[in-house]
C-alpha cells in the first residue's frame, strides 16, 4: 500500500538541535523496558548520514552498547566528522542520555566505485513469503490451542499486542511448546511495515539497521531452549552494506550463531534480496544469562 512507513515518518526522523547534534524519540519499546538496540543503531546512522554528501553511501558501521537506554527520555546524537577523504569518509556518533554515553558508533561512507573483483555466497532456497504465515498469524494459531499454560498464553498475547513497525514471516518457526534443542539458525522474511519508495539509499540502510537487530541475538538461544532467560542484552553490532535494496520489499534474513560461551553469544546474519543478491551482512555479540535449572513444559 501507499501508507508511509512509520520508520520514516517517526522512528528514524530525528530533530536537529544544532550542527551535528540531533534528538531522537522512541516508538516501540520491548517488554524488557530497555531501548530497542535497532532503534539506536538506525537513529545513529541517520545522524551520521546527515554529515556526508548525498553521493556517499554507507558501506559499514561498527557499534558498542555501553549503557542501558532509558525509554522515558529522548536520546541525543552527537556526530564527529572524523575524516573526509576522496573515496571514503568516516563519521563517529555518540548517543547520550542523562549526560552519559549509552552507545558509540563509527560509520564509513564511500563514493561509488566499480571493480571486476566480485563474488558472494548463494542465497538459501526457501518458500516465498506469500506461502508463509506472519508472526502475528502464528501466535494466533498457538493461542487457539486450549492446552497452552496460562502464563505462556499471557506472554504470547503481550507479544501479539506489540506495535512493531516490521512485517515478519518466519521460514522455520520453532515449536514453542517444546524445550528440545534446535539448530542455532533462523530464517525470516522481513520488510519495513508501510511504504518507503525510491529514495536515497542511505534511508533504506537506516531502516535495515533498525530491522537487523530484531530477534537477532535470540538465535544463540535455540540450542539451549531448556533454560529460562534471566538477562539478555546486545554488546555490539556491526553491519556491512554490499548492494542496493528496498527495505520496504521482502528480504530474507538468514541468522546463525556459530558460538556461545562465557555468558556471551555470537550471531551472524545475511539480508538477501528476493533475486538472490546479498545486500547486507551483520554480526553481533551479546550477554546471555539463564537460570541453571531447566524450564517446565509450556503445556
Amino acid at each position: 500500500g501507499d501508507l508511509r512507513s512509520v520508520l520514516i515518518t517517526s522512528v528514524l526522523n530525528l530533530e536537529q538541535l544544532e550542527v551535528d547534534l540531533y534528538r531522537g524519540r522512541h516508538h516501540w519499546v520491548p517488554a524488557t523496558q530497555r531501548l530497542f538496540g535497532g532503534q539506536i543503531v538506525g537513529q545513529a546512522l541517520v545522524a551520521a548520514a546527515h554529515a556526508v554528501s548525498r553521493d556517499e553511501q554507507v558501506h559499514s558501521l561498527h557499534c558498542y552498547f555501553v549503557r542501558t537506554g532509558d525509554p522515558k527520555v529522548p536520546v541525543l546524537y552527537e556526530v564527529e566528522r572524523t575524516r573526509t577523504g576522496k573515496s571514503f569518509s568516516v563519521r563517529s556518533v555518540k548517543a547520550i542520555q542523562h549526560g552519559q554515553p549509552i552507545f558509540t558508533c563509527q560509520a564509513s561512507f564511500q563514493l561509488s566505485q566499480g571493480s571486476p573483483v566480485q563474488h558472494q555466497f548463494t542465497m538459501p532456497t526457501v518458500p516465498p513469503p506469500e506461502e508463509l504465515l506472519t508472526q502475528e498469524e502464528l501466535i494466533q494459531k498457538f493461542l487457539q490451542n486450549p492446552n497452552v499454560a496460562e502464563g505462556y498464553r499471557k506472554r504470547l498475547t503481550k507479544i501479539q499486542a506489540q506495535d512493531v513497525p516490521i512485517d515478519i514471516k518466519p521460514v522455520n518457526p520453532p515449536d514453542i511448546f517444546s524445550s528440545e534443542p534446535q539448530e542455532a539458525k533462523q530464517l525470516f522474511w522481513v520488510r519495513a511495515r508501510g511504504y518507503i519508495g525510491e529514495t536515497d539509499m542511505k534511508v533504506h540502510c537506516c531502516v535495515a539497521a533498525y530491522i537487523s537487530d530484531y530477534a537477532f541475538l535470540g538465535t544463540a538461544l535455540l540450542p539451549h531452549r531448556q533454560y529460562r532467560i534471566k538477562f539478555m542484552v546486545s554488546l555490539d553490532h556491526s553491519m556491512w552494506f554490499h548492494a542496493p535494496f528496498r527495505a520496504d520489499h521482502w528480504m530474507l534474513y538468514e541468522c546463525e550463531s556459530p558460538w556461545a560461551g562465557g555468558c556471551r553469544g555470537l550471531v551472524q546474519g545475511r539480508l538477501w534480496r528476493r533475486d538472490g543478491v546479498l545486500a547486507v551482512t551483520c554480526a553481533q555479540e551479546g550477554v546471555i544469562r539463564v537460570e541453571q535449572t531447566p524450564n517446565q513444559s509450556k503445556l
